[in-house]
């Protein structure tokens, strides 16, 4: 039996937190529900906005359905704060509809995480604010954010 482990694991450091927050951060921009979906623990439960997910396989349906309708996605995470088991988180991210309108989403997330290092809880609460594609901030290729690329306190958000 594949016992799934995804460091770094509890409880978080300043350190870890980072590097976990990163992490999470890398595996979102990669757009692969898959991918993403295995960060979390089988059973996991989330609330993204109004929608309450239950499992890997919601995950990826979830995740699947956002990338279709949220084109050219790029996101930033930060630790907002950590103590034992969780981390609070603070994100925006940029994308565009298939009508071509921008946006940023602002948002907060609070994670709970298992002894192997999967999230199991996720609560999302984003708000979305249009924008003109002039006003957008992250220009980077599609993928991972490159490591000299500002952060969200760097750049006002």
């Amino acid at each position: 039996m594949t016992h799934e482990v995804r460091p770094p694991f509890p409880p978080f450091t300043r350190e870890t937190a980072v590097e976990k927050v990163r992490l999470a951060e890398d595996g979102w921009n990669s757009r692969d529900p898959e991918k993403v979906a295995r960060a979390y623990t089988a059973d996991s439960r989330w609330r993204n906005r109004a929608e309450f997910i239950h499992g890997r396989d919601e995950i990826v349906a979830f995740l699947t359905r956002k990338w279709r309708r949220e084109l050219d996605y790029r996101l930033i995470k930060e630790p907002w704060a950590f103590a034992g088991d969780r981390i609070a988180v603070r994100f925006a991210y940029e994308w565009h509809d298939d009508a071509g309108t921008w946006f940023r989403s602002y948002g907060n997330e609070n994670w709970e995480f298992d002894e192997n290092g999967l999230m199991r809880v996720r609560h999302a609460s984003i708000n979305d604010l249009p924008i003109r594609e002039s006003e957008r901030a992250y220009h980077w290729p599609l993928g991972r954010r490159p490591d000299d690329h500002p952060g969200l306190g760097d750049l006002g958000f």
